[in-house]
């Protein structure tokens, strides 16, 4: 199907590439028993390692591949999106932060992630399951369609083992392709960003993170290293191999613990990382995986492994290379505690919609931020805004794809979205101020627009919901809004003649603009009235002095009414403190 030139965007243009390359490997696609062209399945993978949690940065792993394999489904293409979760890797460290872990689980180090105990209190077998498990659901909740493989499975249960023999017995082709890397100087590691402008590589969440090549050692080199019959650690080092019997003799350096074993018959262990990954294109059929920054350095396993792959029999997938994921406000979060944000910490706080935007509408190799602070307000005004504009058919073209992209998937159509999407700095400004009081937030927010009064808070959710996580979760409390229980009776006195009558004339004409476009209208009218002008007058037709006395007129209304020189959007404080209190707070 050819492509619009009306939806081209970066998804569109991977796409093109990659059902071209599809075609291309499949010269004269297979037939079935009626001679029908069979097309062929479009693969393409992301990496996972569930060492820890797994954050935003290495969500971007998921979603490239998969908004490109959902535009190759929308296309009417066959496309299969794996997700390799590298369980089998080694445990490297004890993250911090994690509840109901401590130092002992250091004794664990070098072991298979599977065959590491689970946090204290967990529901699950181990600490690989523990920390998929909510990557999954979050994965669900955005709409990701994926088939999972457990490396695990794969290694144990025998399905590499033709390719482990293979690996072994060309390993002096690999080692030499290796050699050519291992005397160059590895690139300057980036300076850290303090934690409020955290940077979040991909690489401690894939298998990348080991970038392990092997070693040599007076047996010469080997591209596999067994996971001790011991300590179950691979601090191992292969000491013979035979090719023809496959008879591999290796000795732990942690225990002590030495044994031979046949290698045809043995599956406790694994490809070192710069092979395995090459191995598994090959294996898979792999077309398109995209792979971080730390991939593009001479010698990473993206470029060695192009090398390798046609060892095996495989050509290196399309890959670009996908920049880093940027956190804003991150140095408040309560919920990650020393530890990155996940996409779970994300998806209490905004719809999986947001989310999805936030990836589809840069290109991979372009950073962004995603914003846990007040900026997460101007992100939703901005969706709100595109959202508008594709309904009333004034958006770019690239833009309504990045929507499009967002709101629902080929599989799965339209995602959930909340019947009434009303603002979300408004929806947290009735969180803040109505402190989880369901009956007071529906009064409020009954009153935003009379001529259509929303009848139930679930009319706004669950947008409602994620708006109110927000300010419990990511607003310090110090910066929560409390409405004062009686008269600033000492401000009220020392006020002069015009402050008097601001107020009055916002109290004049409260009732009769109750409503959230209302109020708008009446409070950034009530300066300019006050100066002798319309209250509808534009900017234009002002003085600059306008600006200052709607700014002073301003605090003096947060001071009344909050204590402070700032607060939630004017018109909404109001609605929420209600017209009878609004007048007692303001001498009437």
């Amino acid at each position: 199907m050819a492509q619009s030139t009306e939806t081209t965007d970066w998804v569109s243009r991977f796409a093109d590439e990659v059902i071209a390359e599809s075609e291309r490997r499949a010269p004269g696609a297979k037939t079935s028993v009626a001679t029908a062209p069979v097309a062929p399945v479009v693969v393409v993978a992301s990496g996972l390692s569930p060492s820890g949690p797994i954050h935003l940065g290495n969500l971007r792993e998921v979603m490239t591949p998969h908004l490109v394999a959902d535009e190759i489904r929308r296309r009417g293409h066959r496309v299969r999106h794996l997700i390799s979760w590298d369980d089998y890797d080694r445990y490297r460290k004890v993250p911090a932060g994690i509840a109901g872990v401590d130092e002992s689980w250091a004794e664990h180090i070098g072991k298979p992630l599977t065959s590491v105990p689970a946090p204290k209190g967990s529901p699950y077998p181990n600490w690989a399951e523990h920390f998929k498990a909510a990557t999954v659901d979050s994965l669900a909740e955005m709409g990701v369609e994926f088939d999972g493989i457990s490396q695990t499975a794969q290694y144990t249960s025998g399905v590499y083992r033709e390719q482990i023999l293979h690996a072994m017995k060309h390993r002096r082709d690999i080692d030499a392709i290796l050699d050519q890397y291992r005397t160059k100087k590895a690139p300057a590691k980036k300076s850290q960003k303090p934690v409020d402008e955290a940077e979040l590589e991909a690489a401690e969440g894939s298998g990348a993170a080991a970038e392990d090549d092997g070693g040599s050692g007076s047996a010469g080199y080997f591209p596999y290293k067994p996971y001790c019959g011991n300590c179950e650690k691979d601090l191992t080092t292969v000491t013979a191999y035979d090719d023809d019997s496959t008879e591999l003799t290796y000795a732990c350096t942690a225990c002590g613990f030495s044994e031979t074993v046949r290698l045809s018959e043995f599956n406790r262990g694994k490809l070192v990382w710069k092979v395995d990954w090459p191995m598994r294109w090959a294996y898979e059929g792999v077309i398109f995986e995209p792979s971080g920054v730390d991939h593009t350095s001479p010698g990473s396993s993206f470029q060695v492994g192009g090398q390798i792959v046609g060892i095996f029999g495989g050509q290196q997938p399309i890959g670009p290379m996908y920049a880093f994921v940027g956190i804003s406000g991150m140095a408040k979060m309560s919920s990650s505690k020393g530890g990155v944000p996940t996409p779970a910490d994300a998806l209490r706080i905004m719809e999986p919609q947001l989310l999805r935007w936030l990836y589809a509408r840069r290109r991979p190799n372009q950073s962004f931020k995603i914003a846990f602070d007040q900026e997460i307000q101007r992100l939703y005004d901005e969706w709100d805004r595109l959202d508008a504009k594709v309904a009333d058919g004034s958006a770019l073209p690239a833009d309504v794809a990045a929507h499009a992209r967002a709101v629902g998937t080929a599989a799965a159509g339209e995602l959930p979205r909340t019947p009434r999407p009303l603002p979300y700095r408004t929806l947290a400004s009735v969180a803040d101020i109505t402190a989880g009081h369901e009956d007071q937030a529906l009064r409020i927010l009954g009153e935003l627009d009379p001529a259509n009064p929303i009848a139930s808070l679930d009319q706004a959710r669950p947008r409602y919901d994620k708006a109110e996580a927000w300010i419990n979760t990511h607003v310090p409390a110090d910066q929560r809004t409390v409405v004062r229980q009686e008269p600033d009776a000492e401000l009220l006195k020392s006020l002069d003649e015009p402050s008097r009558q601001s107020l009055r004339l916002l109290l004049e004409g409260l009732a009769d603009h109750w409503s959230l476009d209302g109020l708008t209208h009446h409070v950034y009218g009530v300066p300019k009235v006050q100066a002798g002008f319309p209250a509808d007058a534009t900017p234009k037709e002002l003085p600059p002095e306008i600006k200052t006395a709607q700014r002073t007129f301003f605090a003096l209304l947060y001071h009344l009414l909050v204590g402070r020189d700032t607060g939630p959007r004017l018109p909404t404080l109001l609605l929420a403190v209600g017209q009878e209190r609004v007048r007692t707070l303001l001498g009437e």
